[in-house]
């Protein structure tokens, strides 16, 4: 299978796995692994379907309703923003975000033998919701063909200039220094940033050591967005996913999904 990296980083449960799920050879195809490569990111395209985004949006409704101020609290809360963790176990919709194909490809080119860290969501408030340049995984950035994580953002609502839209420095997963070394001012505009601007039903693969960071939300209404986190087989998880599964979402995902959570 022409995605997955050869030799210690790819096992054949891997390999199996994905493609069990529908991965093929060729997926994610050339330009998106050449940006990948020389970016640190891509938006996917065809992923996404228009049934897809208003069963996100509806399910994550229900489900913030339901947690109120406990939300994102298996994994982590942020000022200003309105956060889900575990989403694993909380509705068959989120199972797309660890099982398509087309994303577990870019996912596998990355990282080879990987599994899922989490699946969660983000929606950043009104005035809100600027974060320091920072990378998804601690410390300085490894050598091509040894990357530790990647994430992906399935946009809930258009990425615009105003509403808080992700900004990357591209290139930055190659540089091997952390932004909070290299930078006075984490929080500060970089020369080299640039704005993820898209429209909602659009999926945003990246490099986990990549320099990223959300934006101020300058309008009246939240930006949302899901976020699908991905690891090397051999790290530890953001959410132990066989710790917090549920009986009925195992019974619901066949081997390949279960090989993917490690669970």
């Amino acid at each position: 299978m022409s995605t997955l990296r050869t030799g210690s980083r790819t096992d054949v449960g891997t390999g199996r796995a994905l493609a069990e799920l529908g991965v093929r050879s060729g997926m994610p195809g050339q330009e998106i692994t050449e940006r990948l490569d020389e970016y640190g990111y891509a938006l996917l395209p065809g992923v996404f379907t228009r049934p897809m985004l208003e069963a996100f949006r509806s399910r994550l409704a229900r489900q913030t309703a339901a947690e109120g101020t406990l939300g994102g609290s298996e994994v982590g809360q942020e000022a200003g923003t309105m956060r889900l963790s575990d989403l694993v176990n909380k509705g068959p919709e989120f199972d797309v975000c660890f099982t398509s194909p087309e994303l577990l490809a870019g996912v596998a080119h990355i990282l080879g033998a990987f599994k899922l860290s989490s699946v969660s969501s983000r929606a950043a408030l009104p005035g809100e919701g600027h974060q320091a340049l920072h990378a998804d995984w601690s410390g300085r950035s490894p050598a091509p063909g040894e990357y530790q994580a990647c994430n992906s953002i399935w946009i809930l609502d258009d990425f615009t200039e105003e509403n808080g839209a992700t900004r990357v420095v591209p290139g930055s997963h190659r540089w091997g220094r952390a932004p909070e070394e290299a930078l006075d001012d984490p929080f500060a505009p970089h020369p080299d940033e640039r704005l993820v601007l898209a429209p909602a039903g659009s999926l945003l693969l990246f490099n986990g050591h990549l320099w990223h960071g959300g934006t101020l939300n300058r309008t009246s209404s939240p930006r949302r967005a899901l976020h699908a986190y991905f690891t090397r087989r051999e790290n530890p998880q953001q959410l132990d996913q066989a710790r917090y599964a549920r009986p009925e979402t195992l019974a619901r995902l066949g081997p390949a999904a279960r090989f993917v959570l490690d669970a």
